[in-house]
């Protein structure tokens, strides 16, 4: 195998390892890459949303320059892409805004010209006018002159919330430091949050701006994390595929630490997590520790009013206690089912013959023949429900060829995901997006719950990835054990 091979093998198992680390371990994984690794990386693997928000926040000219020629990189603020360049080089605003926002402000002549906006009259201008779409926003931060004085602006909004389409407009226009694109996803001082609610959290990963733990940390209050994980919006601004399995990794490191599989705390989650107003860390430290303080009114009064799901089933988290939630409010019936895609286990599938032998196949590496019946076989699997996406993580061989979808899903359209309702989605699209989340599910779970935030342990993983015949669960029982793994280094 040449140096060359080799280093595109690794580059390609350390792309898989990062759709399912913390940010931390991400930097170091990408800190001990060798410069012929990195650049594959950097150039041609699909990357995790996390990964190019901390490229380009520590990586180089040159990693940027790359990251920007990677076709599988998308919606990201690099040379080619849009991002704040593209928004400081719109249209001069229409003379009838101008008009309106000399009005409204009582003055005579543009308020740019006679220096009328101020950091009060521009916030003043942005709640009125932010309700929906970042458009006008936009044009008012144009005649601003840019994005206002972040001290200021974060002081207005946390006495009263932006709304999202003033927030967005603000993370697009640039200018502001992180701390404060994080500090405008906090709303709890919101007394009602507008369809558009999720479009600012969304934008910020999309821009790289934010990685997807950042989010997970600095939303709040806390529901409104966990409805970002189960984000059912069928138009607009949302989630990606990758960035929704990306963003309930991101959960599951938030809440797994403090409630395991403990079915009790995982209910008192969802019965707190209504009247919770701190972040969704918080609110998982606090059910923990039992001090989470019992609601006072219910439900908030603002609640989103977009299309909510139908629970999946009776009753709260399977096998917890509690009671079924409120079937009757939107805000409810949603929390219940982001909840129970984060606690419950998902179903084994029926057992029989013929899904002990699809098991023993799966074992097998290329049982086919032939990698494109390999993947019309798995995907029939999936759809006569023999199979699941966790059991591909668990039983495939070799180990990153269970981690690497394209191995055993084959396409899937990534622009869309199982949370899309539209009447005309294909019922097999939907079973496959589901399975790719299942076994994104099950990596998170297996790896996180082994390796934890230990850099050397994933780096080991890593070394060792590109040439292990067995399955996921052996390799990461010997790293973890510190036996021999056949493999780089």
């Amino acid at each position: 195998m040449t140096a060359d091979l080799e280093s595109r093998r690794l580059a390609r198992c350390v792309a898989l390892l990062l759709r399912h680390a913390p940010d931390p371990v991400v930097t170091g994984l990408l800190d001990r890459l060798d410069p012929a690794a990195r650049k594959y990386l950097c150039r041609d693997e699909p990357l995790a949303p996390s990964a190019v928000t901390l490229l380009l926040r520590h990586g180089t000219a040159e990693d940027r320059r790359r990251v920007a020629a990677n076709p599988y990189v998308l919606g990201r603020p690099l040379p080619g892409l849009p991002g704040a360049r593209r928004y400081a080089t719109r249209r001069a605003p229409s003379p009838e805004l101008r008009g309106t926002v000399s009005a409204e402000l009582s003055q005579a002549g543009t308020p740019a010209e006679a220096d009328g906006l101020t950091t009060a009259r521009l916030v003043g201008l942005l709640r009125r006018h932010g309700a929906r779409r970042p458009r006008v926003p936009l044009d008012l931060l144009a005649l601003a002159g840019g994005a206002p004085e972040a001290e200021p602006l974060l002081r207005e909004h946390a006495r009263r919330p932006l709304p999202p389409g003033s927030v967005e407009a603000l993370l697009l226009t640039g200018g502001l430091p992180r701390e404060a694109c994080a500090a405008l996803l906090d709303t709890r001082a919101a007394a009602s949050y507008g369809r558009d609610w999720h479009r600012p959290a969304v934008r910020a990963v999309r821009m790289g701006l934010l990685t997807c733990d950042e989010i997970v940390a600095y939303v709040a209050p806390a529901h409104r994390s966990l409805l970002l994980g189960d984000l059912r919006v069928r138009t607009g601004l949302r989630w990606s595929l990758p960035e929704q399995a990306a963003y309930r990794s991101a959960l599951h490191r938030a809440l797994r630490p403090a409630l395991g599989d403990d079915p009790r705390l995982w209910a008192e989650l969802l019965r707190h997590a209504p009247a919770f107003d701190g972040t969704l860390r918080e609110l998982a430290a606090a059910v923990a520790a039992g001090t989470v303080p019992e609601p006072a009114g219910g439900l908030p009064a603002g609640t989103p009013p977009e299309r909510l799901p139908e629970p999946a089933g009776e009753g709260s988290v399977p096998g917890g206690p509690g009671t079924p939630p409120n079937e009757t409010d939107p805000l409810a019936r949603a929390l219940g089912e982001a909840v129970t895609a984060l606690a419950a286990h998902p179903p084994e599938a029926p057992g029989g013959p013929e899904r002990e032998l699809a098991l023993a196949a799966l074992g097998v590496p290329n049982a086919m023949g032939d990698i494109a019946e390999d993947i019309r076989w798995v995907r029939a699997c999936l759809d006569r429900s023999l199979l699941t996406g966790t059991d591909v993580i668990r039983h495939k061989a070799p180990a990153a060829w269970a981690l690497d979808e394209d191995h055993w899903l084959g396409e899937v359209d990534l622009t869309r995901t199982l949370l899309d309702e539209d009447p005309w989605t294909d019922v097999s699209e939907r079973a496959r997006a589901q399975a790719l989340l299942a076994a994104r599910a099950e990596a998170d779970r297996l790896l996180g719950g082994a390796l934890r935030t230990d850099v050397t342990a994933w780096w080991r993983t890593a070394l060792a990835l590109p040439g292990f015949p067995g399955t996921l669960p052996e390799l990461v029982a010997g790293v973890v054990q510190g036996d021999s793994v056949p493999g780089r280094g």
